[in-house]
């Protein structure tokens, strides 16, 4: 089974494994009505099939069936003589069961070994069951079909699905203890399919979901694999048969054989003289003349030895007593290995589904079906019995299929049909969130346009605020600095140490409770200035002054370096009397309260420059920085000349964008969603930060829940059953989305991490969730690089340079962890900005080491203007 699914072309597998195209298992609300034609299920015979699927569970409508038995002149015929016969009586049927001509959709269900390359196309490979029509082998049975429907005429038939009856037989059951994912034919011939990660069948090239592989055992042994337990009856049976040499294995289990090899046994055994005094009559001796039929009935407990005597006095041959107990005995003996055998096969299933997904105790049903399983007294107890002995740690129900497979093949179609009409919800739902490139240049046209408004002083969604941070390290920093770091709940006092060596931190993280992040802005700066002293007395710096930066990660307008007018809170900040006010005098006024301190603030810093200046002490060509985390910002180097209301033409002025609120001005409309629409009027500041609810941490994962909650509706997830936890909000993590969309995780870990909220799910649901974030983090990711190469350009175009080389420095906890974020914000930019070469340097605590080095450098300047 693995040989043939990792497709290992120095090995030739004993079986087939082809995959079905059959991608998911039923969710029991399907409905409708649908025509199946069963060919090869049940001998030389066909049946069609009115299903009528009511989508209620429990409640079943018997289907309209008809079966006609195909003349052996046409099981032995051409090809298009079968087709023709099949096409014909599928419209003697419609006929006679008046079902009207409105947009039929049939399942064929063909049961023969087949190469299938999608769910309506399918090459015969070989003939089995004694069919032997010629011209079919390596054609695409599906189309033979509709070109035999076309020549009829009659009847509007759209073909839908082709299933073989193991298929069909595992899409009829309804789950017992585990899920239904395997089934097993044991008829005229023998097979099993099974419910595979799509990961593990390397012909797809997909991995991710699960597809139905059809093992088709039936062939196991061609490779002399079970040499040791072949008998000499199994060789004469082979080398009498249509096809010597192939089907070994289904000829030790299939109801086509049984009979014949208990004929050869008691033909043996007559010739011995161990039965019937050693007399063999012309019957006896004529192939086939012991049908599956006569095994069972001569088997049966109750009335066996009275159909002993009739079956062998039918053959010519008048039996004893002791021929009769002999003669059962065969019949049991010839059974049970061939229930044995099947067990064993099933076992190898089970044991490889358990491994494959990881499974302490692997529990699912398997669906049976098969004249020999349904007729057989004795079959299915030993191939139950059997299955335990060797697969213990599989907790399994076996559960008959009710018709034989022919409303799975109608479940078949049912599902497919469901699964195109979700895939075209789940597209519609998603197309906003797939952005073309001329909607990404769109936006960074657009953000270039707000710069230059915001850099002149005009209306611009885009306050482009000066900094005054006017250079980035040289490497020639020295000496020690406190830093503050306040961004979110928690923040942090840092002590940082710059010498020739590199650069040294020590840092305490402090929490600031609810109540004092809503409270009044006294509470805020005198439990700030509580947290330094004690980080200080802590470091035995009580009593010096030692610089400090001040990293204030929200947006202000700096008059200054140590400056800082707060403009309004974001991140769920709301304190009183801060907005509007310099937030480095509401520090300082803090520390005068407490008295006995001193803290020389120096400068007051965004979390952004922090970012561009860590990592422009490590790469002086750092000259952007960029945070996605819970929020989003940017900052760069601009030409002093392009800044308005500051004095100077010549040198450099770190800008802080804040891009956070790029679009608030109703740019971004066009390709704002219904879900952002719902995120931003549920937020703490509707309207604002319009650009950050699109791409930053705070904000993905509510968006992905919107869309998933809206896909419930629509019945695409969950079956349509919405969850009271998914309607909370915030449930759904960002963190979540890097999660899912790790490649590393299978996607069972998936299906936990959802499971753990409370989403009972399936493996179609879990991969539309995948699917669901992974556009919802593009689309933020390519935002975010669209930002960035308007940036980079217009840092190119200010110096007149052909080509830019240039570093961006980047923090934030989305941006570090998301397994595809960072890929593709670079793979944007180099879409945007062809002209610019672009290195993302990843900071290293650019909010703490960061305020440093900004306290360094204007530490260094103030030095070099004194000189």
């Amino acid at each position: 089974m693995e040989q043939a699914l990792m497709r290992e072309a120095s090995l030739a597998p004993g079986v087939r494994m082809l995959p079905t195209y059959v991608g998911s298992t039923p969710h029991g609300n399907e409905q409708g009505n649908f025509v199946v034609l069963e060919l090869g299920a049940s001998g030389a015979s066909l049946r069609i099939l009115w299903v009528t699927l009511t989508g209620i569970k429990g409640q079943r409508v018997e289907p309209k069936s008809q079966e006609f038995v195909i003349p052996q002149e046409v099981v032995q015929g051409t090809g298009q003589q079968l087709f023709d016969f099949a096409a014909r009586c599928l419209v003697e049927f419609l006929d006679a069961h008046s079902v009207g001509n409105q947009g039929l959709q049939l399942g064929f269900s063909f049961s023969f070994p087949c190469h299938q390359t999608g769910l309506d196309r399918s090459t015969l490979i070989s003939w089995t069951k004694g069919f032997r029509c010629s011209g079919v082998e390596g054609q695409d049975v599906v189309q033979l079909l509709r070109d035999a429907i076309q020549r009829q005429g009659a009847y509007s038939i759209d073909v839908v699905a082709v299933v073989n009856d193991t298929v069909g037989t595992m899409m009829d059951c309804e789950p017992g203890v585990g899920p239904c994912e395997i089934g097993l034919v044991v008829d005229t011939g023998t097979n099993a399919c099974y419910m595979e990660e799509a990961r593990h069948v390397a012909v797809l090239d997909e991995d991710r979901g699960r597809t139905c592989v059809s093992i088709e055992w039936g062939s196991f042994s061609d490779d002399k694999a079970l040499g040791p337990v072949l008998t000499a009856f199994d060789h004469a049976l082979d080398q009498a048969s249509l096809n010597p040499g192939a089907q070994r294995f289904e000829k030790m289990i299939g109801g086509l054989y049984l009979g014949e090899l208990v004929r050869l046994v008691l033909v043996h055994l007559a010739q011995n003289r161990v039965l019937f005094g050693g007399y063999t009559s012309p019957a006896l001796l004529s192939q086939g003349s012991i049908l599956l039929e006569h095994v069972t009935e001569m088997e049966d407990p109750s009335t066996g030895v009275v159909c002993v005597h009739t079956v062998l006095q039918d053959l010519g041959l008048n039996p004893e007593a002791s021929d009769a107990e002999l003669v059962q005995r065969v019949c049991v003996a010839v059974c049970s290995r061939a229930a044995q055998l099947c067990a064993a096969a099933l076992a190898a299933v089970l044991s490889h589904l358990q491994r494959s997904r990881e499974q302490q105790t692997l529990q699912v049903a398997v669906a049976t079906g098969g004249r020999v399983l349904e007729r057989h007294p004795r079959f299915h107890s030993i191939l139950q019995e059997t299955v335990k002995l060797l697969a213990s740690e599989c907790d399994v129900s076996f559960i008959p299929s009710v018709d034989g497979g022919g409303r799975g093949v109608a479940m078949v179609t049912a599902v497919a049909a469901r699964l195109a009409k979700h895939r075209r919800l789940l597209e519609e739902t998603l197309a906003p969130f797939r952005l073309s490139r001329e909607q990404l240049e769109a936006v960074q046209t657009q953000m270039r346009e707000a710069m230059a408004k915001g850099l002149q002083r005009e209306p611009s969604s885009l306050r482009m605020l000066p900094t005054y941070v006017r250079a980035t390290p040289d490497g020639s920093e020295r000496g020690d600095f406190l830093a503050l770091d306040l961004g979110g709940t928690n923040f942090r006092v840092l002590l940082v140490r710059v010498a020739e060596g590199g650069v040294q931190i020590i840092n305490q993280v402090y929490s600031i409770p609810e109540c004092v992040a809503q409270g009044s802005g006294q509470q805020l700066f005198d439990h700030i200035v509580d947290c330094i002293v004690d980080f200080q007395q802590k470091q035995g710096l009580r009593g010096q002054s030692l610089p400090l930066g001040f990293t204030f990660s929200f947006p202000c307008k700096q008059l200054g370096l140590d400056q800082g007018i707060l403009l309004n809170w974001t991140k769920g900040f709301n304190a009183s009397g801060c907005e509007g006010q310099d937030v480095v005098h509401l520090l300082r006024e803090a520390i005068r309260r407490r008295q006995a301190v001193e803290l020389n603030v120096v400068a007051i810093v965004n979390d952004t420059v922090g970012t561009m200046m860590s990592c422009g002490y490590e790469d002086p060509r750092c000259e952007m920085g960029l945070i996605v985390g819970t929020g989003t910002n940017a900052c760069y180097m601009e030409e002093l000349r392009n800044v308005a209301g500051v004095a100077g033409d010549s040198g450099h002025m770190c800008i802080n964008m804040e891009w956070g609120a790029f679009g608030d001005d109703g740019s971004l409309g066009m390709l704002s969603t219904c879900f952002d629409v719902r995120v931003d009027q549920a937020s703490i500041n509707p309207g604002k930060q319009r650009f950050e609810k699109m791409i930053s941490g705070m904000y993905l994962g509510e968006i992905v829940r919107h869309i998933l909650l809206h896909l419930t509706s629509l019945g695409v997830l969950f079956r349509g059953q919405q969850t009271q936890r998914l309607q909370t909000r915030d449930i759904f993590k960002t963190k979540f989305l890097s999660e899912i969309e790790s490649d590393s995780l299978a996607l069972r870990q998936v299906r936990a991490i959802l499971e753990d909220l409370g989403l009972p799910l399936t493996s179609d649901d879990a991969l539309i969730v995948l699917e669901v974030c992974q556009a919802v983090s593009r689309r933020a990711a390519q935002l975010c690089g669209a930002g960035v190469a308007a940036v980079v350009e217009k840092i190119r175009e200010n110096r007149g340079l052909e080509e830019l080389t240039v570093s961006v420095g980047v923090d934030g906890t989305l941006y570090k962890v998301h397994p595809h974020f960072a890929s593709l914000v670079a793979a944007t930019v180099r879409e945007l900005a062809p002209r610019c070469v672009v290195t993302f340097l990843q900071s290293e605590d650019g909010s703490g080491k960061g305020a440093a080095l900004v306290t360094a450098v204007a530490c260094r300047l103030a030095q070099m203007a004194r000189v």
